[in-house]
């Protein structure tokens, strides 16, 4: 993982280094192009000026702990026991998952083409770390309280382009909407093992679903985002649907994703605004089974036997998606001309999932943004059409 974080960090370092020296930056956090201030956490957010290149690394941080059951917390010890008695199925399980701890690192890269499209691709990588609680015989046969499965790795890959359909003003609209077309392309793998395990039997098992890093297939995206400005408020709306439209090769599929983002943004400097955000996700559960669950070589009570009930609640499909809505709350600062730092805190207000599941506890994103002008871009000097004062002020 430090590696992952060194190499990409040397990159940004690099591709810094090479901006031309001949752009004329506007002052303030305002962009021209995008209509005014854009959220870094938020998919699509802004358009970068035309012939500019635009650059984000994100690290984020995702906790989850405690168990939820629809609208109900649930106490995970009360789920712990044998899974069979007497020939007969008991609701209980071998292991309980406890908390997670989820870390990604996120590098998007994008150029606008012309004054309505843009194009991006956003590679991913992703650390999930899972502590899970044993029952009481797995706790004597292994001398463990339990144990943290462990997965790492490139995550999927997204590719995103964005077209403006409306804007009432070409050059700096207070009011704008855009379509949205993507993919999430299978970078990350599907067949992480569950090499953690104290039981050298578990440790040739595939880890389950969640603790994935893809999801195996090519998912379409397709969104409508609208942004509007009165200075110094900034405001938008933004939806955009995931789907999940056939199985992968190891015959499941994820659950389709609706997000809907609403945000509004308050630039109290010419470098530094405040924002506050709602986001609301839907998911849909897990269809199919995975080939090693209908085979009952990974995830059963009983190493081998697929009539045997699941070892942990992460192994039934229908444990997965539901509803979340949050606040997330967020500061922006321009360090530089050009370069923006943004820090976003989201916090879960309303969860109702769908089966047995952990719960969101908190999520942290940092984002440093970068805009590169080429020699194309009015905001270069070089531009027979650059502006001699291109500073706005609020």
């Amino acid at each position: 993982m430090r590696k992952k974080l060194s190499s990409l960090t040397m990159l940004a370092v690099a591709v810094t280094l090479l901006m031309p020296a001949n752009a004329h930056a506007y002052i303030g956090l305002c962009c021209a192009k995008c209509g005014g201030n854009m959220p870094m956490s938020i998919l699509g957010g802004g358009i970068p000026e035309t012939h500019e290149f635009r650059f984000k690394i994100q690290p984020m941080y995702m906790r989850m702990q405690g168990l939820r059951s629809g609208g109900s917390n649930v106490d995970g010890n009360s789920l712990l026991g044998m899974p069979v008695m007497g020939g007969k199925p008991t609701g209980k399980f071998m292991a309980v998952q406890k908390n997670m701890d989820m870390s990604m690192l996120n590098l998007a890269m994008g150029y606008s083409f012309s004054d309505d499209f843009f194009a991006g691709i956003m590679p991913m990588y992703q650390d999930n770390r899972m502590d899970m609680l044993f029952n009481s015989t797995m706790a004597m046969m292994t001398k463990r309280s339990g144990y943290t499965m462990k997965s790492n790795g490139m995550a999927d890959t997204m590719l995103m382009t964005k077209y403006r359909i409306y804007s009432d003003d070409p050059l700096i609209p207070t009011s704008e909407a855009s379509l949205f077309v993507g993919a999430s392309l299978p970078s990350g793998s599907i067949s992480k093992r569950n090499t953690e395990h104290p039981l050298a039997v578990r440790q040739t098992e595939l880890l389950p679903y969640g603790m994935q890093l893809g999801s195996g297939t090519v998912d379409p995206m397709l969104g409508l985002l609208y942004q509007g400005s009165s200075s110094p408020w900034w405001w938008g709306l933004n939806g955009v649907y995931t789907g999940r439209w056939y199985d992968n090769s190891r015959n499941y599929r994820l659950g389709d994703t609706m997000k809907l983002d609403a945000y509004v943004m308050n630039q109290v400097s010419y470098n530094f605004l405040w924002q506050v955000q709602a986001n609301f996700e839907w998911k849909g559960h897990i269809r199919g089974q995975a080939d090693e669950a209908a085979s009952g070589f990974s995830g059963h009570a009983v190493h081998g036997n697929a009539a045997s009930p699941f070892m942990t609640p992460l192994w039934n499909p229908n444990n997965y998606g539901g509803v979340k809505t949050s606040i997330s709350l967020g500061l922006q600062w321009q360090p530089a001309p050009l370069h923006i730092i943004d820090l976003v805190v989201k916090l879960p207000v309303y969860q109702r999932l769908n089966g047995v599941q952990l719960k969101d506890q908190f999520g942290v994103m940092l984002t440093w943004y970068m805009e590169i002008p080429t020699s194309k871009s009015v905001r270069s000097l070089t531009h027979p059409h650059s502006p001699a004062d291109a500073a706005l002020g609020f």
